[in-house]
């Protein structure tokens, strides 16, 4: 195949480009900058601008697919009018320009994987989310749902769309992991708010297993729920984290305390009851490698880490 990626510096894209050229694949990267050559003849750089509504569209003749994974990192950060603004646009305008961009080619790439996020159904309070369920409230479920219609170019061309509606990442490299490691291996972590909230996640492994699975099958369209079997209360996840790492975790963060520092960001995103399964992946038969947080956790920070640059 023959795949362009949008956000291929971010941590799934740079995983993503790792797993399809390692199984001989060649992959187009949509860049902000002008393009470069690399050592990698299966591996080229096209432009993109999605603020000046450019896109190379010369370099995507003869992909087979594109995997939009582009926008502006959600946080953690204050959510001022500029940064919502900022996260709201990357995703919308973004999607749209290359939509339109994809619409008016005369032969465009056959399948659209478009990310979406998982906060698409906001606050669940327990109830199972499933792809069939109702957008739900708050800044973030508004910004999902606007931006899987920001496909529509794409779809009135033929293309077959997917949304992909993401959860928490797990990975050693990026993501929420990162950020929380040094704590809590310092022994300094604890549940956030109640920890009964739940927390609906996949690891990196099946996020980019998932990615492949839904590549290959171009009649999967719509919403597809990226996320692993069984989502964890947030006081598990710690509990769970802390035994990987063989550290207490007894100090916990007040609510209070996380909405005065963080805002909207700490209400719409840790302090969040969010729960949900992969219900179409798991009924068109893929198979998670890591279904569980345990086997996750262990995955990412007991087996040894890849060499730099690998």
């Amino acid at each position: 195949m023959r795949v362009a990626i949008t956000g291929a510096s971010g941590l799934i894209g740079g995983a993503l480009t790792a797993s399809l050229l390692e199984d001989g694949h060649s992959v187009v990267h949509l860049v902000r900058r002008p393009p470069r050559s690399g050592s990698d003849p299966r591996l080229e750089e096209a432009e993109w601008r999605a603020e000046q509504g450019r896109v190379d569209t010369v370099a995507l003749h003869g992909t087979d697919a594109v995997v939009h994974l582009a926008g502006a990192p959600i946080g953690p950060a204050l959510w001022t009018s500029r940064r919502r603004a900022v996260i709201r646009r990357s995703r919308v305008r973004g999607t749209r320009t290359l939509c339109r961009a994809l619409a008016r080619m005369q032969s465009p790439p056959p399948r659209l994987l478009s990310a979406s996020g998982m906060h698409y159904y906001g606050d669940t309070g327990g109830t199972v989310a499933t792809e069939e369920s109702p957008p739900g409230k708050g800044f973030l479920a508004r910004v999902c749902r606007d931006w899987e219609a920001a496909t529509r170019p794409a779809e009135e061309a033929g293309l077959s769309v997917a949304h992909m509606r993401t959860a928490v990442v797990l990975a050693r490299s990026g993501g929420m992991l990162r950020t929380l490691l040094p704590l809590y291996r310092a022994g300094l972590g604890g549940r956030l708010g109640s920890g009964a909230q739940y927390m609906t996640w996949i690891s990196l492994t099946d996020e980019v297993g998932a990615i492949r699975f839904l590549l290959d099958r171009p009649e999967l369209t719509g919403p597809v729920n990226m996320c692993a079997p069984e989502p964890v209360s947030n006081a598990a996840f710690t509990e769970a984290l802390g035994r990987a790492l063989g550290r207490p975790t007894i100090l916990p963060v007040p609510a209070t305390a996380m909405r005065a520092t963080l805002g909207d960001f700490a209400e719409e995103t840790a302090l969040i009851d969010l729960r949900a399964r992969p219900q179409r992946l798991q009924e068109a038969g893929y198979s998670f490698v890591l279904p569980t947080v345990d086997s996750a956790l262990s995955d990412i920070l007991v087996r040894p880490a890849p060499p730099a640059g690998a």
